[in-house]
């Protein structure tokens, strides 16, 4: 099997669009892995696939520039390849901030070595709000790993974070009140550290993994 193939297809927007796309990407028996539209309210939509491909890319894209729909039709780099792993850091905006210093700073080590590590934040109140958000994490492109970054939280947010880990996404969170420490993989005291330690989580580039660590708090 080839690597991931990125397309974007500029299409007319209208019903049955995705339906004719796919029907063309089945034909070719690629497995779409993901899927984005954007720009569907107006005349045109763009649509992004990220497509597991079994047999030759070109005469894919020729066959997508085919359909009467199509205005453009053409291979790009996935966000994979551009973006990588995707952390997410939600909670507090004072807490937040301090778990980016060192999420960021972290991937900026890894990624000159050659990952590819992105760091996404959201400062957040409220035990609905928040665990909204964590389950909504799992279900956001090349999300690796969630940081829950605040003072107090539990309730309604615990349960989102056990539902998040059984899906395989990793959960850090600093040594709150509430009842979500006891929920996540790992607990961490210091904000940078936590977020330090996330990309190490992460990254391939580092010899750390959770699952090795003889305790859960630090």
């Amino acid at each position: 099997m080839n690597d991931r193939l990125g397309i974007v297809v500029i299409a007319d927007s209208g019903p049955g669009v995705l339906h004719q796309l796919t029907g063309v990407i089945a034909r070719h028996q690629g497995n779409i892995a993901s899927v984005e539209l954007s720009g569907a309210q107006g005349p045109r939509a763009q649509i992004y696939f990220e497509i597991d491909l079994p047999g030759e890319q070109s005469t894919l894209i020729e066959e997508l520039q085919t359909l009467d729909i199509v205005r453009e039709a053409r291979q790009v780099k996935t966000l994979q390849t551009i973006y990588g792993k995707r952390i997410i850091i939600m909670g507090g905006g004072a807490q937040v901030g301090q778990v980016a210093i060192g999420a960021i700073s972290e991937a900026d080590r890894h990624n000159i070595r050659g990952e590819h590590i992105s760091v996404d934040t959201i400062p957040l109140v409220g035990e609905q709000p928040l665990a909204d958000a964590v389950r909504a994490a799992a279900r956001l492109p090349r999300a690796r790993a969630l940081v829950l970054a605040g003072s107090l939280m539990g309730g309604d947010i615990e349960n989102a974070v056990l539902e998040v880990r059984a899906q395989g996404l990793l959960v850090v969170s600093l040594n709150m009140a509430g009842s979500v420490p006891d929920a996540a993989d790992l607990v961490v005291t210091d904000p940078v550290q936590a977020g330090v330690m996330t990309v190490m989580a992460v990254a391939d580039t580092a010899k750390f993994a959770v699952e090795r660590l003889k305790r859960r708090v630090y």
